[in-house]
């Protein structure tokens, strides 16, 4: 058994704390930052081939081409999708 002063346990536990929040924000950021490739970005919006081509001809959403691949930032779609968020009827 260890004894603490009162005064210590509360810096341990305040330390704890910000910890905990530093890891959640770091996955929090990681998430957001993920990159995502076309396929799934079409699966996340459920929208067609064709709809997604238009998307990206209209510029909706960001987007990276390489080569032939084209990715985009799990944060621009979360993005959009609170954009076109239609609330329910009250």
């Amino acid at each position: 058994m260890v004894v603490l002063p009162e005064s210590a346990w509360a810096r341990i536990t305040d330390e704890l704390q910000e910890l905990k929040r530093m890891l959640q924000q770091k996955s929090d950021d990681e998430v957001n930052g993920q990159w995502i490739d076309s396929v799934e970005a079409r699966k996340i919006l459920g929208v067609s081939q064709r709809t997604w081509q238009t998307y990206r001809d209209e510029r909706r959403i960001p987007f990276v081409q390489i080569g032939r691949k084209i990715y985009v930032k799990r944060e621009d779609l979360d993005s959009y999708m609170r954009t076109h968020y239609i609330s329910a009827r009250q």
